[in-house]
């Protein structure tokens, strides 16, 4: 997926002017029953709102009734049950929230591969007869790329999946593929990327050197670019 007719943020050097200007941003994860947003389904979503003085409000996590069945491989990826989902909202009242928790189109969306998680929000929008999302959309897996380009040269796949990251950074992870745990490792994934990439950003506000970012791992950086 390349994020066809998704606002995609592709200017990585100006990412950090657009988190010291005090934007809020979200970080979300879905949890679904398949890879095709067509015929899949939402399972769980899961969000954290922030911006450069840290977290906003409550986060955002739901589990969702699918009009399918699990399989059993998801049920050990996630350790979400069949029981867990039988008397869960659908996932037109969850979405519905959702959106009413985001509360701006102006709110940056950042997900880990990005168009995965929006294409089944906008799926689900589109069976609602709603709108798709507007908002300008970060995803962390190009620019953890980006940042990190020296992890290619281990030759190893998987390098830049969003736990070997919250590996190699130290960032706690509580419950992988969990979508709230996850969409909290891409908040401090993110903002792990603008502090390592502070030398290189561009038109940086005078607040950006004196405001430090906090970040589970903030010694020990790799080498970039």
């Amino acid at each position: 997926m390349h994020g066809r007719g998704l606002k995609i943020f592709r200017h990585y050097k100006h990412i950090a002017s657009e988190f010291y200007s005090g934007k809020v941003f979200v970080a979300f994860d879905t949890e679904t029953t398949g890879l095709h947003s067509a015929t899949d389904y939402l399972m769980e979503i899961g969000a954290v709102k922030f911006n450069m003085e840290g977290t906003i409000g409550e986060p955002f996590s739901s589990l969702i009734k699918p009009p399918v069945p699990i399989n059993d491989f998801l049920q050990k990826l996630t350790h979400i049950t069949p029981q867990m989902l039988e008397n869960q909202s659908d996932a037109s009242t969850v979405t519905f929230n959702f959106l009413r928790w985001i509360s701006s189109d102006d709110a940056i969306l950042i997900a880990h591969n990005a168009p995965f998680d929006m294409y089944f929000i906008n799926a689900q929008l589109e069976r609602m007869n709603m709108e798709p999302l507007k908002n300008t959309v970060i995803d962390t897996l190009p620019l953890s790329r980006w940042a990190y380009p020296k992890l290619n040269q281990n030759g190893l796949e998987g390098q830049y999946k969003l736990q070997n990251l919250a590996s190699l950074f130290h960032i706690p992870v509580f419950e992988a593929h969990r979508a709230l745990d996850d969409a909290r490792v891409c908040m401090e994934l993110f903002k792990r990327i603008i502090s390592d990439t502070l030398p290189v950003q561009k038109d940086l506000p005078p607040l950006a050197q004196s405001k430090k970012i906090l970040t589970p791992s903030p010694d020990g950086q790799l080498q970039l670019f």
